[in-house]
């Protein structure tokens, strides 16, 4: 079930990142979601590292981490993207 709760997540997180980020993102929903899970074990790994990760009733801080991974692996991630299949795409159109 844990792998589940991982796609949610990272589906949820990736849309986030997305939303933030000024400008079109061109990565497809399957990247953007695997984005969202990298960004969820990142922010889980700072927070472990800060100390944060287990507090009392809902890990805010915990969450905030991911997110701002999230939102940086999107972006880094959407400009890989282009960078590899960007040309490619304008070459066929």
């Amino acid at each position: 079930m844990g792998w589940l709760w991982a796609i949610i997540v990272g589906f949820v997180l990736g849309l986030l990142a997305k939303a933030v980020l000024p400008g079109k993102q061109h990565s497809p929903l399957w990247l953007t979601t695997i984005f969202g899970m990298l960004g969820a074990i990142a922010g889980n790994a700072i927070a472990q590292g800060l100390g944060v990760a287990e507090t009392r009733g809902i890990d805010w801080s915990r969450h905030a981490f991911q997110l701002v991974a999230a939102i940086i692996i999107v972006f880094l991630g959407d400009m890989a993207y282009m960078a590899v299949w960007g040309n490619k795409r304008k070459q066929r159109a």
